[in-house]
């Protein structure tokens, strides 16, 4: 009888954790389906907010139409390349950081270690921040994109924690056939810290694909804008930008003046910006829990 209990309770909870679950991730995903049912519809219908959950007047001229936009394909280009470079090094600076703050034997390593960790209390604020930046010449600068980035404290806490979990006795063993440093990191711990440089790897893709502060405070050359940026130019300006589409003469400009909305502008330049992070994530995402996760049970 208390099984029988136990059991229909059991599925009750599952139903009704499913119901929660579901209906979680619809309202997770609808935002994202809505913004691209309604770049793929009829601008008209889109303007007037009559596409709410299935598209009219299918058609994927919008994706065409606003990638001639000027400066657009730039952009995603300078997007891309510091999410690709920036990403690469600070998941390869974190690991190694990660891995020195767990040698005793580092000279200094403790010291070392609360001065990376207090930076993540204390911000000088924009202005100090751009001021160095001045300084440094990495105004109008694609390293500005890089060098900031490369140290990030929490990301070599967790790597640091990932490694402590891990036993000695691999380090030590390979350290008594001759082993340095250096061939102990690439060839030993880099393999076997992979999930944590997921995990890193995700933290910092999408904090540089998203950034657009630092390109509105130290680029004013139109060669170095990001596509986030840019997003957040037309956001403001989709508005004027329709006017001179509207305004413009060429068999280019005609088709664009036919087709092109405030609404559509901002919509598709939206779907461009989100997709790729969309399309990258869901491969990173089973390496995520087992990442965060690691050494947080001790024992």
């Amino acid at each position: 009888m208390r099984r029988g209990n136990h059991s229909s309770q059991e599925k009750i909870f599952n139903v009704i954790n499913y119901f929660v679950f579901i209906v979680y991730t619809l309202i997770c995903v609808f935002p994202f389906y809505y913004l691209f049912i309604n770049t793929i519809s009829s601008n008209e219908l889109t303007g007037l907010g009559l596409i709410t959950f299935y598209p009219k007047g299918i058609h994927f001229s919008n994706y065409v139409q606003v990638l001639k936009i000027k400066g657009l394909p730039n952009a995603a280009l300078v997007s891309l390349a510091r999410t690709v470079i920036g990403t690469l090094l600070t998941v390869l600076a974190s690991a190694f950081l990660g891995y020195l703050f767990t040698k005793k034997e580092m000279w200094g390593r403790k010291v070392w270690y609360r001065f990376v960790i207090v930076t993540m209390y204390f911000n000088a604020g924009i202005l100090p921040w751009f001021i160095t930046m001045m300084n440094l010449g990495l105004t109008n600068n694609f390293l500005a994109y890089i060098l900031p980035y490369i140290v990030q404290p929490f990301n070599i806490i967790l790597i640091k924690t990932y490694i402590e979990a891990m036993p000695n006795s691999l380090q030590e063993s390979a350290q008594l056939d001759g082993a340095g440093y250096l061939v102990i990191f690439f060839k030993i711990i880099l393999p076997l810290i992979t999930p944590i440089l997921a995990t890193v790897a995700v933290f910092s893709a999408v904090n540089q694909w998203n950034s657009f502060t630092d390109t509105l405070f130290l680029m004013t050359d139109s060669k170095y804008y990001t596509l986030q940026f840019v997003l957040y130019r037309y956001l403001n300006e989709a508005t004027a930008l329709a006017s001179i589409i509207k305004s413009s003469q060429g068999p280019i400009n005609v088709n664009l003046q036919n087709m092109q909305t405030p609404t559509s502008v901002r919509m598709t330049v939206s779907m461009i910006v989100v997709a790729p992070i969309l399309l990258v994530y869901p491969y990173f995402q089973r390496y995520f829990v087992k990442g965060i996760m690691i050494g947080a049970v001790k024992g």
